[in-house]
């Protein structure tokens, strides 16, 4: 099952921890552009590439007024190490509840060399200053996503 929200409605509020333990919300960023992108794991090959490409555009999605918000189950912890090891400069959220990742609709089946399984499907949100949903990548091209969402 892929996300239930649409482009054109209000992106769900969010509430969740980063990477230090501090509490960061939706609200935080109002009037700003906000890239949010779910990931199944912090520190695997996929996931890694994704983060890094976002990493290596991040000036330039600056630039142009985005804020960019990892998502993922991993716990803060998990979320410290992959940052500091990849040098990430944005925030990531500890999601371990699902909270977000069902506000989001980004939690179904995944089939993995044909074996069906329940896991976080990689979803891309990109938000406007309003809080309204204005793209969704549902497969992310994880080494051009910066590309992508420039678009």
């Amino acid at each position: 099952m892929a996300t239930h929200l649409t482009v054109g409605e209000k992106a769900p509020v969010f509430k969740g921890k980063d990477q230090n333990g501090n509490k960061v919300s939706l609200t935080d960023f109002k009037g700003k552009k906000v890239v949010v992108f779910f990931y199944p794991q912090d520190d695997t090959p996929v996931c890694t590439v994704q983060a890094c490409n976002l990493r290596d555009n991040f000036e330039v999605l600056q630039e142009k007024g985005y804020v960019v918000i990892g998502v993922s189950p991993d716990d803060s912890a998990s979320h410290a190490k992959f940052q500091a090891k990849f040098q990430l400069p944005y925030t990531l959220i500890a999601d371990p509840d699902h909270t977000i990742i069902n506000q989001y609709g980004v939690w179904g089946e995944k089939n993995m060399y044909g074996n069906k399984f329940m896991g976080l499907l990689r979803t891309t949100f990109v938000i406007d200053e309003k809080g309204i949903i204005h793209k969704i990548f549902k497969k992310p091209r994880t080494k051009m996503h910066a590309e992508e969402i420039m678009k």
